[in-house]
């Protein structure tokens, strides 16, 4: 007998709500969102610590808007600088700050990179399945063109 539509949108609920207390808990013990965590984490790997917004908006799959958002909360808070390039002042950088390396530093591993890590050792054919069924649980609910991060999080409203 096969699964009935139910059983699907119960597992579907159980990933939106966990995606949603992880939210929660994270922008309660840290004051930030999920979405700033992950604009860190670029900066950290990033050559000096530092970005472009263009860069960011890349790396995040956002609109410009909510990146705009983003890093002006960041820098509000201490964790990111922006700097004018030398050559050119029209163009500025996003730096980490030491205090938003003190962030990160303190931060859990997030949901989507235990399931990053995970999916590293699905097989292709298995990774190619779970692709196709997304794309058509997206196709029936109508929501191909939703601005997403290839990350998991929920919306930076903050």
């Amino acid at each position: 007998m096969g699964t009935d539509s139910n059983e699907i949108l119960i597992k579907i609920r159980k990933i939106v709500r966990s995606i949603n207390l992880e939210s929660k808990k994270i922008q309660k013990e840290y004051g930030v969102s999920i979405p700033q965590i992950l604009c860190l984490e670029y900066l950290n790997r990033s050559e000096n610590y530092q970005s472009t917004q263009k860069e960011l908006r890349d790396y995040l799959n956002l609109n410009s808007s909510t990146v705009s958002g983003i890093i002006k909360r960041l820098e509000r808070k201490g964790y990111i600088a922006r700097l004018p390039k030398r050559a050119d002042k029209r163009t500025t950088h996003i730096v980490m700050t030491s205090k938003g390396s003190d962030l990160l530093k303190n931060t859990p591993h997030l949901l989507h990179e235990k399931l990053s890590k995970r999916l590293e050792d699905v097989p292709d054919d298995h990774t190619s399945g779970i692709s196709e069924a997304l794309d058509l649980i997206i196709d029936y609910l109508g929501i191909d063109d939703v601005d997403a991060s290839p990350v998991i999080t929920v919306e930076d409203r903050l």
